[in-house]
């Protein structure tokens, strides 16, 4: 592509409004300029770079310029490094070139993704992060052969949860082609995006209310094809959700049961997809007080709430030919002299009754009403996503999210979006041997926690769950190792991850083009 190529790109994005803001502020016109370009490692030569389309094209226009600056500036740009050039094009006062890896890079058996994929995502965000850090305000973005991958690169790390401070950053991205690929990259990384919203934001801002209403926000523009129920405590009661209610019930701040059906396939009989998430907007661990210190992280204990409705906001605007019902049952877990107690026993909606020995192991309470209810939607498959268990972080770490499910199709389905988006999903075992754990109890049915305690502690949770299931195709998502992230992703900046929305998101696309 030439630079007059890339100029008329840009012009065009700004008078199609393709631009994406990344802060509440647009108020000057006249920003500074600035350019990310990828450059591969050329195979089988050490030292040498191979330039992308776009930075060819740059390169040219500059009568090999950038060619040459890059070989006197340095070692030869390594994957996910990059550099950056000043005063060497008129219109772009500040060029940052990244280091793409190996162009022939796929997907990889081992590693479980797709490394151009990553290695593309890496690269950008790690470019336009240089600029913004020079204060650069417009960003014209090379989209290195993936414009959806350079999209989710840009747009993820780019973003930062700066609502409550004075000082914002400000940030405008153009595509330069593939608008396609790169309007999807968007979407996909803004669905992630609204998920990393909610879960950083404090739990004071995001009370079951407040989440429900921001939702319902999101999609007040799509009324034709979405349906929002908010259910109340006179429902829930109606609903004789009791497991989620002894969990509500020692908050000052009133439950909400989120419905959302999103009517999205040509078929209106189709059988939907069904999401549903936990949704604790504040754990304290209720009267099994967590300790302090990181207990303020447990505003994003609505983790899976935020996610699956996050992966329906996207897919609603991708206009995806699915029909998906999502559910979030929201709540607090607060001690008080109301709150419930070691050693109580609750009956759920299905007639089962729950020893509760430990109210910290509440997410599998509420769950369980919420996957009651949502078998009356004759779901073709049903996908529960918690922050469900501290087991979980220990087992897998922020690698992966940990998959328990009694369906290899569905595995399937799941584990090829998450090489996809590069979010990745691992098989747990579902064994009776943990089923046992939980279905011997002194006084109930069930006992929210396995009868060796820690042991297992996320394969317990699961065999919890299953007890609340009848579907032939159902996952759990435990996400609790992949809530927050420190430097683990570097496409991520530190705090709440909203993973695993992308891969929800591609996991239901998967579904609505191939059946």
């Amino acid at each position: 592509m030439t630079m007059l190529l890339l100029r008329r790109a840009a012009q065009a994005a700004v008078r199609t409004n393709q631009s994406r803001s990344f802060s509440a502020s647009q108020t000057h016109l006249n920003h500074r300029k600035g350019l990310v370009l990828g450059v591969f490692e050329k195979e089988g030569e050490e030292g040498s770079l191979h330039l992308t389309e776009a930075a060819a094209g740059f390169d040219q226009s500059l009568s090999g310029k950038l060619s040459e600056l890059l070989k006197i500036s340095g070692p030869a740009l390594k994957k996910g490094k990059s550099r950056v050039f000043y005063g060497i094009h008129k219109d772009f006062p500040c060029v940052a070139v990244v280091g793409l890896g190996k162009s022939s890079a796929g997907v990889c058996g081992t590693e479980n993704w797709d490394v151009s994929k990553e290695s593309i995502r890496q690269a950008v965000s790690a470019g336009c992060r240089l600029l913004q850090d020079l204060e650069v305000n417009h960003v014209q973005v090379d989209a290195c052969g993936d414009a959806q991958s350079a999209a989710e690169g840009a747009t993820l790390g780019l973003f930062q949860y700066d609502q409550l401070k004075s000082k914002k950053k400000t940030k405008l991205i153009y595509n330069v082609a593939d608008s396609a690929g790169w309007e999807k990259g968007l979407m996909y990384a803004e669905g992630q995006n609204l998920a990393r919203l909610l879960m950083e934001a404090p739990a004071n801002h995001i009370t079951p209310t407040a989440f429900a209403n921001t939702i319902e926000e999101k999609l007040a523009a799509h009324a034709e094809r979405v349906t929002i129920n908010k259910r109340s405590q006179a429902w829930i009661e109606e609903q004789q959700m009791g497991a989620f209610l002894s969990v509500s019930k020692g908050s000052e701040e009133p439950p909400v049961f989120l419905e959302l059906h999103y009517n999205g396939s040509p078929d209106s009989t189709q059988a939907p997809l069904l999401l549903v998430g936990k949704g604790i907007t504040f754990d304290s661990g209720g009267i099994s007080l967590k300790p302090s210190p990181s207990m303020d992280a447990m505003r994003a204990d609505m983790g899976g709430a935020a996610t699956v409705c996050a992966s329906i906001v996207t897919a609603v605007a991708l206009k995806l030919p699915i029909n998906i019902i999502g559910l979030a049952p929201l709540c607090e877990n607060m001690p008080s002299g109301k709150a419930t107690k070691p050693g109580d026993v609750v009956t759920a909606k299905n007639g089962k009754t729950i020893q509760v020995d430990n109210t910290d192991a509440e997410g599998r309470l509420i769950l369980a009403d919420a996957l009651c209810y949502g078998h009356t939607f004759n779901p073709r498959a049903i996908v529960n996503v918690a922050t469900l268990t501290g087991a979980m972080d220990v087992a897998l770490g922020s690698a992966a999210t940990g998959v328990f499910t009694n369906s290899d199709w569905l595995y399937e389905q799941l584990h090829k979006a998450s090489v996809v988006t590069g979010d990745r999903v691992w098989r747990m075992p579902l064994f009776q041997h943990y089923t046992r754990q939980v279905t011997d109890s002194q006084l109930a049915d069930l006992n929210n926690i396995g009868k060796y305690s820690r042991s297992g502690g996320a394969c317990t949770a699961a065999a919890f769950l299953r007890e609340f299931v009848t579907a032939p195709h159902w996952a759990h998502l435990d996400i609790a190792g992949v809530m927050s992230n420190k430097d683990e992703v570097p496409y991520l900046r530190k705090g709440m991850s909203g993973r695993p929305t992308r891969t929800l998101v591609e996991f239901a696309a998967g579904l609505a083009h191939n059946g």
